[in-house]
C-alpha cells in the first residue's frame, strides 16, 4: 500500500496568486506555505505541488522560466527544513498555442491524470489522500480519484466560495482560511498515514 498524499495546489494556495507568473521576480511563496509543507513531511505523508501552467502553452513564459520558479519552491522548502515528494506540472491547453502544447490531455486539473502520475510514480494511496486549492477544478481532481478536498480563501478561494459554491455539484471537504490552516486541521482530525 502506498503513502496518503497531501496535493497542493501552486498559484493561490502555497503562493500569491498574481496571474501568469512570467518572471521568476513575481513569484512569491505565502508567508506560511514552507511551514505547511513542514507539518506535511513530519506527519509521514508525501507532499506534492500539482499545478496547471497553461502560460507556457498560451507563450506567456518558456518551460524554462517554469523549472526555475519550481527550483525556486524547492530552495525555499529546504531553506525552511521542508521538502515537497514531487511537483507534476501540466503545460497544456486544449484550444490554444501550438503543438505539443495544444492539446485536450489527461493531466490538466480538474482532470486526473497528475494525480494519477503520482501514484504511479511516488506511490501515493489516492484514497487516503487530500488536495488542498482555491479553486473548484482543485477539488473536482481529487473527487475524481477517490481523494478529499479543501478549499483554502486565499487566491481565488473566497470568491469561488461566495460566488460559485452554491451551484457547485459537492460541497468541499473542508474550508480554511489558508493553506497552513488546511494542513493542521487534516492532519488533527485524520487518521495516521501508517
Amino acid at each position: 500500500m502506498g503513502r496518503p498524499a497531501i496535493f497542493f495546489d501552486r498559484d493561490g494556495t502555497l503562493s500569491y496568486e498574481i496571474g501568469y507568473v512570467n518572471h521568476l521576480s513575481r513569484f512569491r511563496l505565502l508567508p506560511y506555505a514552507v511551514d505547511a509543507v513542514r507539518l506535511v513531511n513530519a506527519s509521514g505523508r508525501l507532499a506534492v505541488l500539482v499545478t496547471n501552467q497553461a502560460g507556457v502553452a498560451r507563450g506567456y513564459f518558456p518551460e524554462s522560466l517554469m523549472h526555475a520558479v519550481h527550483s525556486h519552491v524547492r530552495s525555499a522548502m529546504d531553506a525552511g527544513g521542508a521538502r515537497l515528494d514531487g511537483i507534476y506540472v501540466c503545460v497544456h491547453h486544449p484550444s490554444v498555442g501550438p503543438p505539443p502544447y495544444r492539446q485536450d490531455c489527461d493531466c490538466r486539473k480538474p482532470r486526473p491524470g497528475l494525480l494519477r502520475q503520482a501514484e504511479k510514480e511516488i506511490g501515493a494511496d489516492l484514497a487516503r489522500s487530500w488536495m488542498i486549492g482555491d479553486r473548484h477544478g482543485d477539488l473536482a481532481v481529487a473527487w475524481a480519484v477517490g481523494a478529499r478536498a479543501a478549499l483554502v480563501k486565499t487566491g481565488y478561494g473566497l470568491g469561488e466560495l461566495t460566488w460559485h459554491a452554491a451551484r457547485w455539484p459537492r460541497a468541499p471537504d473542508l474550508v480554511a482560511e489558508n493553506v497552513l490552516e488546511a494542513v493542521e486541521r487534516i492532519l488533527s482530525a485524520h487518521e495516521d498515514p501508517a
